[in-house]
């Protein structure tokens, strides 16, 4: 009897090359159509996502902005802004994102990420700059306020009857009613349901520098990915069985968190490539991660040779699918789709 295949890996790029600064920013670099050409040849190499970064205290485009724009020119590729939830409110980011995965048809993602300089606090005048366990704590807030008001809205709360003039069923819409350590939120969304419910959320867990170790508390209670920067399959494992073991331990299914190993690329020849593929089945192989998020050094050259050339090797071995089965970035990565709390609520009260 023939064993099973493989399950596709999870495989996933950033677009964000590392700064130089030794050198001022190209202005190519913030034109759109730049990113929609990268997207679309990651999109060819049927990848799960794209995450595009984005930080308060450095010069370019916002990244959820660039990300509405391809949104509508990209058909299958999932997009994952990163969004500072510091000095930012829970509603905007939550409806913002909404926004994204309608436009894009459920392909949405968001990265939370945190503002922790002084000189980015000043940029808002609001408040000092937190310390990274509060930063990291109000960022997981913020997580369970967005998925909050997007469940605030049922799937089917929109009636959109002309006969009537009814556009909406007000028994289908809830307050969130939520207060935190951070946050009052009452809610509702302005904005219908997501297609995919609740866009995955991706948090780099790697645990090391400046609230590292609160950014993987907080990927363990919220996250549906999480990314781990590293350099060898031991150092992956171990922070993937770290992960589990956090998620376990507040009562969630650790096989709902997928952990990406995050690995900076730079791809020079077909036989970089090649031992790219190598690399990835290996570390796959030997349970080091459930995926992979690449960094590559140069995006224009890196990402053209990984989709014709590591691409294609991953494939011939079963481990990289060759189209995508699904139409949403939870399909891709094999999430299922949450129920509505609220809706639940509502039929037990009955």
């Amino acid at each position: 009897m023939a064993s099973p295949a493989p399950r596709p890996i999870p495989l996933a790029v950033a677009l964000d090359a590392p700064p130089d600064p030794g050198r001022p920013a190209a202005p190519e670099r913030f034109d759109a159509a730049g990113y929609l050409r990268l997207v679309r040849l990651a999109e060819r190499g049927t990848l799960d996502f794209v995450t595009l970064g984005d930080a308060f205290g450095r010069p370019g485009p916002d990244a959820l902005a660039v990300l509405s724009r391809v949104a509508p020119a990209t058909t299958r590729i999932g997009l994952v802004p990163t969004v500072t939830t510091t000095h930012t409110e829970p509603f905007h980011v939550a409806t913002s994102i909404a926004t994204l995965d309608w436009v894009s048809g459920g392909r949405a993602g968001w990265r939370p990420d945190v503002s922790l300089t002084a000189a980015e606090a000043a940029l808002f005048g609001r408040r000092p700059a937190p310390a990274p366990d509060a930063a990291w704590r109000e960022a997981g807030e913020a997580a369970e306020v967005a998925a909050r008001l997007w469940d605030s809205w049922e799937d089917d709360a929109e009636i959109r009857d002309r006969a009537t003039g009814r556009f909406v069923d007000r028994d289908k819409l809830h307050y969130a009613d939520f207060a935190g350590e951070f946050f009052s939120v009452r809610g509702p969304s302005t904005v219908p349901r997501p297609p995919q419910g609740r866009p995955p959320v991706v948090i780099d867990a790697t645990g090391t520098g400046p609230g590292g170790t609160d950014a993987r508390r907080t990927a363990a209670a919220h996250a549906d990915v999480a990314l781990v920067r590293a350099d060898d399959p031991l150092t992956a494992s171990a922070a993937r069985d770290d992960l589990r073991a956090r998620a376990r331990a507040l009562g969630r299914d650790p096989d709902r968190l997928l952990v990406l190993a995050s690995v900076e690329i730079e791809l020079y020849a077909s036989g970089d490539a090649v031992a790219l593929a190598e690399l990835i089945g290996d570390w796959y192989a030997d349970g080091a991660a459930d995926g992979f998020h690449l960094r590559p050094a140069d995006p224009g050259r890196d990402l053209r040779l990984l989709v014709d050339g590591t691409v294609p090797v991953l494939q011939h071995r079963c481990l990289l699918r060759r189209f995508y089965p699904g139409a949403t970035l939870r399909e891709h990565l094999g999430l299922p789709r949450p129920a509505n709390r609220y809706a639940r609520t509502r039929e037990v009260s009955r």
